[in-house]
């Protein structure tokens, strides 16, 4: 059973804090860890160079981000295997060999998703099923499908039920798909992995990264049914800023913290021990639009 302690936004220890030094080196793990991610990306248009934006966004990839997340939609408009090549190869291709995807509506426009899963390989999970997890330092990531069934009788939420139980020692979880639960804009909240996020939630869940929504905006943290919950809530990120064609905002959902439909832009996480740093940064340069640290519920 894991154990929970109060969120906070002070207090932050990046390093490894308590534990002897042998402790400490037998991890042999970075003491940080510097993680991006960005959704909706490559969009190739009727000539390959309609948006050319998420070249911008590839630019802003540093050779220390250790960690690349896709956040569904890699390819537009169909998720053919030529627009990952065309598109997506040739801007957030040069990361493939950290980019852990997850599939979006626009990926199964081809039968299967077969253009995603055919570019990706083994990095998208085992059995083409799109869901799958891996750990990094203190950190349990898990990347989810929120295209297949998700409700408490299909296999996703079997598979994930199996994987937090394997995982319970893990301090800190973070998990990613393409649809967001809670969002401004204008696609609307969707139900649809509304019993894995309860499940998340229940379980001690930290952060949760989605797209499909073509803007930025930060959710404090929350449970299952939008119930404000600063002490175990998840706190969420929409994050559809790769490079698709912006969005505009539709009436702000409670507990939406930040929103920012103007730029292009990658969220960037550096995994602590123990907690986390976020910085949404946007493409051209200039300040973090958004920026903050919590702890993970230990």
């Amino acid at each position: 059973m894991r154990r929970y302690f109060a969120l906070g936004t002070v207090g932050f220890c990046l390093a490894a804090c308590g534990g002897t030094e042998a402790a400490s080196q037998e991890k042999a793990v970075p003491a940080t860890i510097s993680l991006v991610a960005a959704g909706d990306i490559a969009d190739c248009g009727s000539n390959g160079t309609q948006f050319p934006q998420a070249a911008l966004t590839a630019d802003l990839v540093k050779p220390t981000d250790r960690v690349v997340l896709t956040l569904g939609d890699n390819t537009y408009p169909f998720g053919a295997p030529g627009e990952f090549a065309d598109c997506f190869n040739r801007t957030w291709g040069q990361f493939r060999d950290r980019i852990h995807p997850s599939p979006g509506n626009h990926d199964y426009m081809t039968t299967d998703a077969d253009g995603y899963f055919d570019y990706f390989g083994e990095a998208a999970g085992p059995g083409r099923r799109g869901y799958y997890s891996f750990d990094v330092g203190s950190w349990h990531v898990i990347s989810l499908n929120s295209n297949v069934d998700a409700d408490v009788a299909s296999p996703q939420y079997a598979w994930l039920l199996g994987d937090l139980a394997a995982s319970v020692g893990a301090l800190c979880t973070l998990v990613y798909w393409h649809h967001p639960v809670f969002t401004s804009g204008p696609h609307g909240n969707d139900p649809h992995m509304s019993a894995i996020y309860d499940l998340l939630h229940t379980t001690g869940a930290d952060v949760l990264l989605v797209g499909h929504d073509h803007v930025y905006e930060r959710f404090a943290p929350q449970d299952a049914r939008g119930q404000p919950d600063p002490v175990r809530g998840i706190r969420s990120f929409t994050v559809g800023t790769g490079g698709a064609r912006l969005y505009s905002f539709r009436t702000p959902q409670p507990n939406s913290e930040v929103r920012d439909a103007s730029t292009y832009g990658v969220l960037r996480l550096t995994l602590g021990e123990t907690g986390y740093q976020w910085a949404f940064i946007p493409v051209g340069g200039g300040v973090a639009r958004d920026e903050g640290q919590a702890q993970c519920h230990r």
